[in-house]
């Protein structure tokens, strides 16, 4: 053989294994695993592939999680903080990184897209708080090292605040030509949950369990304190405490609450062994 010609081969094959070990380097860096699950979990890769989740299957950035009418399903974090979905609920991962020697690469970003959730932070929600944010349509929610729940139903801007409209009754003119609902009346007037069916109207709802939450949007920001309920129908109107809980329910099977506890920093998730379903 030309000698020329086997060293341009050669190369040729050093080249493609280099690829490939980048390619498998990066599709092995992974932001979390599932840890408790009640039923169907997908998760939609940024690719537009489908894969189905089961326990300890692994989840990346550009997921984004979809758990069916009746599942829960919690997911650990490579920092150790949790996320735990309620059914019917869509979840993107943003981007998700974290390396304990390197806090400066720090980043935590999701979008709650429908339904609800119960964060808990980990080590980079501790030191670098400034590092999370879990955006909805409503508004953007920043922590302080804390435990909360969040529940986001769509609807559209003019349908919620027709909902908040009808509770104040404080026009009988169109919508369109309603005065801005004033912060206080919004939170003496925050729709509940219907008797009959259990649905909250549109908007966005949270319930802070430990530490401080911030809700942001164009219309203002809110700090809420561990005890506190909040509300806000759209990006608007300004979020606002309100003083009892608006209808949140949050009912994870018992084995889910047996998980680490807040702050814990024992090893992170073992790497998945099972098979997941890819649909393409």
């Amino acid at each position: 053989m030309n000698p020329s010609k086997n060293f341009i081969a050669t190369k040729a094959l050093l080249l493609i294994a280099f690829c490939l070990s980048c390619s498998f380097a990066m599709a092995a860096q992974v932001a979390g695993t599932v840890t408790q699950l009640s039923g169907p979990l997908l998760a939609k890769k940024a690719s537009g592939a489908v894969k189905i989740l089961s326990l300890k299957s692994e989840v990346e950035s550009g997921d984004t999680l979809v758990t069916e009418k009746n599942t829960y399903a919690m997911v650990k974090f490579i920092d150790n903080s949790e996320i735990t979905l309620k059914p019917a609920s869509q979840l993107t991962i943003d981007n998700f990184a974290f390396d304990n020697a390197k806090p400066d690469g720090d980043s935590a970003s999701f979008n709650l897209l429908k339904g609800g959730m119960r964060s808990v932070s980990g080590l980079l929600g501790k030191r670098n708080k400034e590092k999370f944010a879990l955006k909805t349509p409503a508004a953007t929610i920043g922590i302080r090292g804390t435990t909360f729940i969040v529940d986001y139903v769509p609807g559209g801007e003019e349908k919620a605040l027709a909902s908040v409209q009808a509770y104040l009754n404080a026009s009988t003119a169109g919508i369109g030509d309603a005065a801005p609902i004033a912060p206080l009346q919004l939170a003496q007037n925050v729709p509940a949950a219907g008797p009959a069916s259990g649905a909250l109207a549109p908007g966005l709802y949270l319930h802070v369990i430990d530490g401080i939450v911030h809700l942001t949007n164009p219309a203002g920001v809110q700090s809420f304190n561990a005890g506190q309920f909040g509300f806000v129908p759209n990006f608007k109107q300004p979020p606002i405490i309100v003083p009892q809980n608006p209808g949140i329910k949050f009912q994870p099977p018992p084995v889910f609450n047996q998980s680490s506890a807040p702050g814990d920093t024992s090893s992170k998730p073992a790497k998945s062994n099972s098979v997941d379903c890819e649909v393409r």
